[in-house]
């Protein structure tokens, strides 16, 4: 039936539909925002649409370190104190210039008991904020904490915003807000005094298109401009050869892994867990199910990471080593070529129809060393609740957007286990306590790129996770359209840059 809608889709024809306006770009989403506050909306969409309206108070390059933003400048003034200077002359779209009253406003709301919000998290560090003239922000921290500056990477908001701003946002960005209709789409328009230069189009509609089918046969009629990283490697991989689309990639920050329970009795033992990694044949499944649109992945933090560590230890696709490591922890082939199993295990799935077929190669690699995989297949949200639990053996998810070393720390320290942080495998190791302490506490980012890359090396040879893949960003998008060009993280920065410079034939 798949195979069928989508033939459907590549053999559409006619003339390609227009926008009423010509110069301004459509793009597909999945769904609607839940919030246009960017205080509070943390869905894809709604900060897909924040990077639109609002500028941040500090940007993350293309190595993902931190930049100025509506920051001029700021500097670490001792361990717990960060100055920041702001940009004269930076207007809200109500025609009020941005001042350090703003952004002592917008931050102190993530440490107002009152304030509720699913960012708060990211700010229990942080002890106050004050203004020390117009343009100058004091933040003040309970403790040190070297990675503190990537929490700044936060959009700004006026003074005295209340809860309207949820439908009826006011930012600085590029794009000012017209109209949002729920479950139909959101309305932009150029902001024409925006302090980095008007947009090179008229504005950009963001259209809620639920089904992946119809994003992808909108694209092909021309009634959406571009769709990005929602088409399945499949979709992409047929569309590539319709001459009405475009196809732009981007080496991107999500990362696919096998998260382990440390506390198994079989798992426990590293051996087993090398075992698992030199019998999945990740290549494969980069080739095959991803259709290219990924690579092969080491660790959590993505290669774009400025302290990504490439000396880390890696599997190979080596079966014959697997059943070494096997024999060697006691798992020894009960009968040759027979159909006996070495040993059972366990692995937890979402009912995606990708993620199920990956498991069903991850169940074919294993059972060649003689490890029978048990692949149980649940609702997000059960699966979700049971890894938090540390109920599985084995399970598959991924990291979306890791930005920051810092998810090391909230990843592998044992500090972080549930309910703390992201720990859910239950992975000690105090070695990689102490590097990732020490790196929390260095100011210097080269001392802090050295410390965490010894924490990476020594998590690379534990295992407490099976790195599969780190997604490769794509755009897909009508050949009229120019200047898409998407950042690790692939936000909607680049729309500005975007313009449509004719008609296709009809």
């Amino acid at each position: 039936m798949r195979a069928a809608r989508l033939a459907l889709v590549l053999l559409v024809g006619g003339c390609a539909g227009q926008t009423v306006r010509p110069d301004v770009i459509t793009l597909a989403v999945l769904s609607s925002p839940n919030s246009l506050d960017p205080r509070v909306g943390s869905d894809e969409t709604s900060q897909r649409i924040h990077t639109l309206i609002y500028d941040y108070l500090l940007a993350l390059d293309d190595r993902l370190r931190v930049v100025g933003g509506l920051a001029s400048s700021w500097e670490q003034a001792d361990p717990l104190n960060y100055l920041v200077r702001l940009r004269k002359g930076v207007r809200f779209h109500d025609g009020h210039e941005l001042t350090a009253d703003d952004v002592v406003f917008t931050f102190n709301c993530f440490i107002d008991p009152t304030f509720v919000s699913p960012r708060k998290g990211a700010y229990r560090s942080l002890k106050s904020v004050e203004a020390l003239d117009p343009y100058t922000v004091r933040f003040t921290l309970k403790e040190p904490f070297g990675s503190f500056p990537i929490n700044l990477v936060m959009p700004v908001v006026p003074k005295g915003a209340g809860a309207d701003l949820r439908d009826k946002p006011i930012g600085t960005g590029p794009y000012r807000f017209v109209s949002f209709a729920v479950d139909d789409r959101v309305e932009l328009a150029a902001n024409p005094d925006y302090f980095r230069g008007r947009p090179a189009n008229g504005g950009v509609v963001l259209k809620v298109v639920p089904d992946e089918i119809m994003r992808a046969l909108e694209l092909r009629k021309g009634t959406i401009d571009i769709v990005v990283n929602d088409l399945s490697p499949d979709v992409v991989h047929q569309l590539a050869a319709d001459q009405t689309v475009s196809i732009a990639e981007s080496a991107g920050t999500d990362y696919a892994y096998v998260g382990i329970n440390m506390r198994d009795p079989v798992l426990k033992d590293r051996r087993v867990r090398h075992a698992l990694g030199y019998a999945i044949d990740r290549q494969a499944i980069v080739d095959h199910l991803r259709r290219g649109l990924a690579r092969p992945a080491v660790g959590i933090l993505p290669p774009a990471s400025w302290a990504f560590d490439a000396g880390v230890f890696q599997f190979s696709h080596d079966p014959a080593q697997a059943r070494a490591l096997l024999e060697e922890a006691g798992y020894r082939d009960p009968d040759g070529d027979g159909p006996e199993p070495r040993l059972r295990l366990s692995l937890k799935v979402s009912t995606n129809e990708f993620i199920r077929l990956q498991a069903a190669v991850i169940q074919q690699d294993l059972r060649a060393v003689g490890i029978e995989l048990d692949v149980r297949s649940y609702e997000f949200a059960t699966l979700y609740a049971d890894v938090l639990k540390g109920n599985f053996q084995l399970f598959t998810l991924q990291w979306v957007g890791v930005s920051d070393p810092d998810m090391l720390r909230r990843v592998f320290h044992s500090q972080q286990m549930p309910p703390n942080g992201f720990n859910r495998g239950y992975y000690q190791n105090p070695g990689v306590d102490r590097l990732i302490d020490a790196a929390m506490a260095a100011p210097a980012d080269e001392d802090r790129r050295r410390l965490y890359g010894q924490a990476q090396r020594i998590i690379a040879e534990d295992a407490p996770y099976i790195s599969l893949w780190y997604k490769t960003n794509v755009a897909v998008s009508r050949t009229v359209v120019e200047g898409v060009k998407l950042t690790p993280s692939a936000d909607f920065t680049f729309l500005r840059d975007v313009v449509k410079n004719r008609r296709p034939a009809g």
